[in-house]
């Protein structure tokens, strides 16, 4: 390998900016889906039930990535594994743009799981694990929100213009294709952060659900997180069609609006550090609950105004990366892998599963019960936080 190369092989902000890009394509890559669903609808001749077929798709590959990350990472190191999910998402962004059948496209969901999976789990087990990215946790979080953003901005922008929805997925594949580009050269140059085979923990999936229902504090910040990012996701999907169906909000107001959601999810994520350290990080969360429980009760009785969906992206933004980053002083060091590992795949359960039921239940019911489904969710998620409080008690830094 060339002397030259040598320099920039433990430069750790490196490992943190292919980090970043990554959430911010995988951002994008889910955060578009929920402006184009009209559009699948129209297109597949498909009620709002059916359509979440799509969701449910994505749950075996997401379980199976998050759940073996920690093994496949020991085996071919970070860089490979990121590549190979890389080329999975870019792919299967390719196929859902370029398929006539709705059931390819259902089938294909479960090879976007395995890729989003893969770099969910890896890239937040290799930042909780390294003290010098640690404190970038909530960072990291913020650019998967700035993805988020860009994705519905950018869906509603190219509909706007003429484009249909398969064009749309065109333009993502090509953003989501640059984390290859960037995963090779990790190869190539052999950047050691990402292409060293980190030691972290030997268990298969079979073994790492065994730890999570022998660890109450696992299993409860599991079930935590799989409301969450349900909610989150239920917001991300719905909303959408929600405003325009629903509500007969103008579809150029609603797809800007679903950006704003999404754009007050970065800005709760920016400002996680913060909060954290003038509040603690049990306090933040209190306070991050309770001003989601204020964003969906106005979204429910308010349905004229705006404002309520950005107020519910920076309620929901440090849930998710504050409950990882107590994970490590919440269980002992050598479970932390498995556990995160866990963790980040019953929150890809959620994204899949509750999305679905309150999809089913729109298509009995009406768009307009989406809402109210999910203000009672906040509820469950202030119990279990409370739960965590107090059978899982931290240090003062909390």
């Amino acid at each position: 390998m060339p002397s030259s190369n040598s320099n920039v092989r433990n430069v750790a902000w490196v490992g943190a900016a292919l980090g970043f890009y990554a959430f911010i394509a995988i951002g994008i890559a889910e955060g578009g889906l929920g402006v184009l669903i009209p559009s699948i609808l129209n297109a597949f001749d498909l009620s709002p039930a059916t359509v979440t077929l799509l969701f449910l798709s994505q749950v075996a590959g997401y379980i199976v990535a998050a759940l073996a990350s920690s093994l496949l990472v020991s085996r071919i190191g970070l860089a490979w594994m990121l590549l190979l999910a890389s080329g999975m998402l870019t792919l299967s962004l390719l196929i859902y743009a370029l398929t006539p059948l709705w059931s390819v496209m259902v089938v294909t969901g479960v090879l976007l799981g395995l890729g989003i999976g893969l770099i969910d789990a890896g890239i937040n087990t290799y930042f909780a694990n390294d003290e010098r990215n640690a404190k970038l946790l909530g960072l990291l979080h913020a650019f998967y929100g700035v993805g988020a953003l860009l994705g519905p901005a950018v869906a509603t922008t190219l509909l706007s213009v003429g484009l249909n929805w398969r064009s749309v997925y065109l333009v993502i594949a090509s953003v989501v294709g640059l984390t290859i580009a960037g995963m090779m050269w990790a190869i190539v140059f052999d950047y050691k952060p990402l292409t060293v085979r980190v030691e972290t923990s030997d268990m298969d999936a079979v073994a790492n659900l065994r730890l999570a229902l022998n660890t109450p504090i696992v299993l409860m910040s599991g079930l935590l997180l799989l409301i969450y990012v349900g909610t989150e996701a239920s917001v991300g999907n719905w909303a959408y069609s929600v405003q325009v169906i629903s509500r007969n909000t103008p579809e150029m107001v609603a797809g800007y609006s679903i950006s704003a959601y999404w754009l007050g999810l970065t800005l709760g994520r920016l400002g996680m550090g913060v909060a954290i350290a003038r509040l603690g990080a049990i306090r933040t969360l209190d306070g991050s609950m309770g001003l989601l429980a204020l964003g969906l009760a106005a979204w429910v009785l308010l349905p004229d105004q705006l404002w309520s969906l950005p107020l519910i992206g920076v309620a929901l933004g440090a849930i998710f990366p504050t409950t990882i980053l107590l994970t490590p002083r919440r269980v002992p060091p050598a479970l932390v892998p498995a556990a995160i590992g866990f963790l980040t795949s019953t929150a890809s359960l959620g994204a899949a599963t509750v999305p679905t039921v309150v999809g089913w239940l729109a298509n009995q019911l009406n768009l307009g019960i989406i809402p109210v489904v999910l203000l009672p969710l906040t509820g469950v998620m202030v119990i279990l936080h409370r739960w965590l409080v107090r059978h899982a008690p931290l240090d003062s830094r909390a």
